[in-house]
């Protein structure tokens, strides 16, 4: 079986205009700025319009990453969504993009894995590369939070926005460049934790509607723990794994699931903190949206160069984890 490398071509993402502060949510429950900028770091999120989509913001940030490869969408072989606020419950929004790109022929599904989705869809993304099967594949992570976000619990509300990102992966004769490894794992005792009930077990009815039930159900307080224990043993795993220290590492593009719990990763590592690349104060949690974007932020503003070594890590409901190294 042939063994290529995978690098990743190009990198677009799209972010809605409406900006969701903290002095807005501060009218809309009991919080205030100071409270969740403490907790989260988080000083405003962005809410997708009416007229916006998980497909359509999952379109532009793919139409940005074709541009930053110069490819066009015909090269594409294959297209992979990361999601778990799909377009509708079915067709995937996979196919709902490629259709506003233009191609009626090209393989298209999601992938479902909460905010590690984006690193599941990666690895397999990857593998469809790395075997020769497909010389160029679309790999998406999209979300509009705000439609599955419970307004009046504040608890989860400060969290979520809305945004998309995109990477071209590409097939090369250098195995020693783009994505050198990959992990994932899960454990879906602890669903609980994170989780939104509405599907076969729990179908939607007036008394679930009125249960607000239909909303993202989160436990923060196990939620941090997880994040924190995972984040630390993620990198570690990553660097060794790939027989590197953290010296060779130029930058750490977590998962913006939260500031705090981010510093106490690094520091637990100790890493400095602007190691770590975040935007979360911007964006909020994008849930498998978030890699992505900051990924293509951190390129296009010169964070990183062309050879630099990037480890991704993400954690989320399932409970799902995963790591992946990659070579700018």
């Amino acid at each position: 079986m042939a063994n290529h490398g995978v690098i990743i071509a190009g990198t677009g993402s799209y972010v809605p205009h409406r900006r969701l502060t903290n002095a807005d949510l501060s009218k809309m429950v009991d919080t205030s700025d100071e409270w969740i900028t403490q907790r989260t770091g988080i000083k405003e999120r962005r809410i997708a319009a009416d007229d916006e989509s998980t497909a359509s913001m999952a379109t532009l940030a793919a139409k940005r990453a074709l541009e930053s490869a110069n490819l066009t969408p015909q090269d594409l072989d294959l297209i992979v969504c990361a999601t778990i606020t799909p377009e509708m419950q079915f067709p995937s929004t996979a196919c709902f993009v490629g259709a506003a790109l233009g191609l009626d022929a090209t393989p298209a599904f999601d992938v479902a894995a909460a905010c590690s989705g984006f690193l599941y869809a990666l690895e397999t993304g990857s593998n469809f590369v790395k075997t020769g099967r497909y010389k160029n594949v679309l790999v998406m992570g999209a979300e509009t939070l705000s439609r599955i976000t419970d307004y009046t619990d504040r608890a989860s509300c400060i969290l979520f926005g809305d945004g998309a990102g995109a990477v071209v992966l590409q097939r090369t004769d250098d195995p020693k460049r783009g994505v050198l490894y990959c992990s994932l794992h899960a454990d879906g005792s602890g669903w609980e934790m994170l989780h939104c009930p509405t599907g076969s077990r729990h179908p939607v009815t007036a008394s679930l509607l009125a249960s607000r039930k239909h909303y993202m159900q989160i436990k923060g307080r196990e939620v941090y723990k997880f994040a924190v224990q995972r984040f630390a043993e993620l990198i570690e795993d990553a660097v060794r794994k790939c027989e590197l220290s953290t010296k060779d590492v130029k930058l750490i593009i977590p998962h913006q699931v939260n500031q705090r719990i981010i510093d106490s990763a690094m520091e637990r590592l100790e890493l400095a903190p602007d190691k770590a690349f975040v935007n979360i104060d911007k964006y909020g949690n994008t849930s498998a949206a978030s890699i992505p974007i900051a990924l293509d932020e951190a390129w296009r503003t010169g964070k990183v160069s062309p050879g630099d070594i990037v480890v991704f890590v993400a954690f989320g409901a399932g409970l799902t984890w995963g790591n992946a190294v990659v070579r700018v």
